[in-house]
């Protein structure tokens, strides 16, 4: 992955991640140096803040089910575990990959967490209205044109009261800095080249804009975050139960 490369558009292509006939330990290595990774660019921020602000919308209920789709090893839901402690939610998450590698160590990550369950299976797959909320934290970014389009609305679908979408600001600094936080800590192929690449394939305001309009979605927000993220919310329908 070059160190210098155009971001005035969504790169095009594929992360060696969605090549699913590749994996095994190379893999699950990755996932656990995306750990680190996450943990370095305040990664949960986006994904929590924007579970906040769909739950006030639907009315602050104290019971709250959570799919994260695409949810790798799915470590930034621990904070949103922490979350729910300190308000009292009665919190359940389901972990979502169409991986067994990202499923295994989803797995163990979470083997002491009761809250938590793991399910290998596609998106595209799920039943209509299978959580109160639908997340994808880093995966949005994969799909480009109509397939976006589609995949979110497969989120919608899968959701009672809507989506919260936590993906990467494109831009110099977060691509500089992520290439070579990449180099220093870790050898991995999958993530010196596809931690790079992730940043070349995120959004600007403008990416989101179109996105809302395709999706028709009227009340979609979308607000920067820190390190270069976006917490995006997409209220299926704003309703208190």
């Amino acid at each position: 992955m070059p160190f210098f490369r155009a971001l005035s558009v969504r790169a095009k292509e594929d992360e060696l991640m969605d090549d699913f006939s590749m994996g095994g330990e190379e893999l699950s290595e990755a996932l656990k140096h995306l750990r680190r990774l996450n943990r370095i660019f305040a990664a949960p921020g986006p994904t929590r803040d924007g579970v906040e602000k769909l739950w006030q919308a639907i009315g602050q209920p104290q019971k709250l089910s959570i799919l994260d789709v695409g949810a790798g090893s799915g470590d930034v839901n621990v904070k949103l575990l922490e979350w729910a402690d300190r308000k009292g939610i009665e919190l359940d998450i389901i972990l979502v990959d169409m991986t067994e590698e990202a499923c295994e160590e989803a797995r163990h990550l979470f083997r002491h967490e009761p809250r938590v369950s793991v399910m290998r299976a596609d998106l595209q797959e799920l039943d209509d209205a299978s959580a109160d909320i639908v997340t994808g934290s880093q995966f949005v970014h994969h799909f480009d044109g109509q397939q976006l389009v589609d995949m979110v609305d497969h989120m919608r679908r899968a959701s009672r009261y809507g989506v919260v979408i936590n993906d990467i600001h494109r831009h110099p600094v977060s691509y500089t800095a992520v290439w070579v936080v990449t180099r220093v800590i870790s050898r991995n192929r999958y993530i010196r080249h596809d931690g790079p690449l992730s940043v070349a394939k995120g959004f600007k305001g403008r990416d989101w804009q179109e996105l809302k309009r395709k999706l028709q979605a009227d009340a979609m927000t979308y607000t920067w975050k820190p390190l270069f993220r976006y917490s995006v919310v997409i209220p299926k329908q704003v309703i208190s139960r």
